[in-house]
């Protein structure tokens, strides 16, 4: 079970996520024309945090909530301006996760990894409408999963203790008898694999 901590100075936070728009805001076009792309996530505290001992934040609420998505569509615009001036193809998507604000990521491409995110997201069959201001952009629905593999269940000395083992096996096996998991076959260098996929979040994908 999951246990969330409480979040405390509002106001430091606020003035934190100014801070990030505005450091974020320009792109570092010599570095994305080396690398080939590019992000920013929310790294804000005390969201960017590393969770430990099963404890995690809430998702931003309100007045933060409202901040981060102004950030984010901030950071957007001022990176399409920047990569408009290279006079070339790009992709340019936000990242939205409706659930928890604090997830959503602004990502850039170019040259050889322009379609490097194309399946980062399982897309469903239904398109369900992005839930707020489109913002003029073009949304795409999809479903950010987990997926496993029988070698998931690994070896007992792989884990802490031999319980550890059977609840993690027990887990696994539900998943992939669960008539929701997404099941695929991954065929690499003639060593076929399947994959069970778990949905995790809702996600949306927008840009012009």
């Amino acid at each position: 079970m999951t246990r969330y901590k409480k979040i405390r100075g509002h106001h430091k936070i606020w003035k934190n996520i100014d801070s990030w728009v505005s450091y974020n805001k320009k792109l570092d076009l010599e570095y994305l024309q080396s690398r080939k792309r590019e992000y920013v996530k929310v790294w804000v505290q005390p969201y960017s945090n590393i969770s430990v001992l099963n404890s995690e934040f809430k998702p931003p609420k309100n007045k933060t909530r409202k901040k981060i998505i102004e950030g984010i569509f901030e950071i957007y615009n001022s990176w399409k301006n920047q990569l408009d001036s290279l006079n070339k193809p790009y992709y340019l998507k936000i990242w939205f996760f409706p659930e928890d604000v604090s997830k959503c990521q602004v990502v850039c491409a170019i040259d050889e990894f322009i379609d490097f995110y194309d399946v980062t997201f399982y897309k469903p069959k239904i398109n369900k409408p992005f839930p707020f201001d489109k913002r003029g952009l073009k949304w795409q629905y999809c479903h950010q999963e987990h997926h496993l593999t029988i070698k998931d269940i690994d070896e007992p000395e792989s884990f802490y203790s031999y319980q550890d083992y059977l609840e993690n096996k027990k887990w696994i096996e539900a998943v992939m008898k669960n008539p929701k998991t997404r099941i695929s076959e991954y065929n690499e260098n003639g060593n076929l694999t399947t994959y069970y996929s778990i949905k995790e979040f809702d996600v949306w994908i927008g840009g012009n």
